[in-house]
């Protein structure tokens, strides 16, 4: 791991932290987004119960990945009708355009590709998705993973995989982003992923905005 315990939360990256030659990493739910869409779209159309009961388990005896396929069977809707519906709904959080514009920017997500490509297109952003895909089946979504390697890190599939022998900047706000934060050279994080890395007393810098982070990009 490129952190240790015991780091203390910083804004201010030192010399040994630049970032200028590193990939920029973006989470998409709750992240790049200003609500996580998928959670939207669950609330809306999935089973309230069943999202609820697997949210209070998640990595309390169940992986992300079976989390994710038990909330997802409970959808029924048709993709067109979930890519209209992700097209009005989900927001962006301010900043995303002009950071998810740089070279260097690949959004990594635990969502999926057809819930993220027609925001995108929305936006008309083209920037590189390393993200999963959806079987969607009338009596339910199922899930195609895009990487089930277990990593020998966390013990589940996880998003590390997908950034093997890269380094990079990470910016993210959940679960999902734990493993692949603790490796990364500079973290911004903000919500669940924030208290993880404070608890385990690991530097990051906050945000709220993604002008946050673009702000602080140039400034080293």
């Amino acid at each position: 791991m490129r952190r240790r315990k015991g780091a203390r939360r910083t804004t201010t990256p030192p010399a040994s932290r630049r970032t200028s030659s590193l990939r920029l990493v973006l989470d998409w739910d709750g992240t790049c987004t200003e609500v996580d869409g998928l959670h939207m779209l669950l609330e809306e159309f999935g089973d309230r119960e069943v999202y609820e009961r697997m949210e209070g388990v998640l990595g309390e005896g169940l992986t992300l990945h079976e989390v994710i396929a038990a909330e997802i069977a409970t959808i029924t809707l048709p993709l067109d009708f979930a890519v209209a519906w992700v097209h009005e709904h989900v927001a962006l959080r301010p900043g995303f355009s002009g950071l998810a514009r740089r070279p260097d920017a690949v959004i990594l997500s635990s969502g999926f590709h057809e819930l993220i490509a027609p925001v995108l297109e929305r936006e008309g952003v083209g920037v590189e998705v390393r993200a999963n895909r959806l079987d969607v089946r009338p009596d339910g979504w199922r899930p195609i993973w895009r990487d089930e390697a277990v990593c020998a890190t966390c013990g589940e599939a996880c998003k590390r995989g997908a950034l093997a022998g890269e380094a990079y900047v990470y910016v993210g706000d959940g679960y999902s982003d734990r493993c692949a934060a603790l490796d990364a050279e500079r973290v911004f994080a903000r919500d669940g992923l924030a208290r993880y890395l404070a608890d385990e007393g690991v530097a990051f810098e906050p945000f709220e905005t993604l002008d946050d982070v673009a702000v602080a990009l140039k400034s080293v």
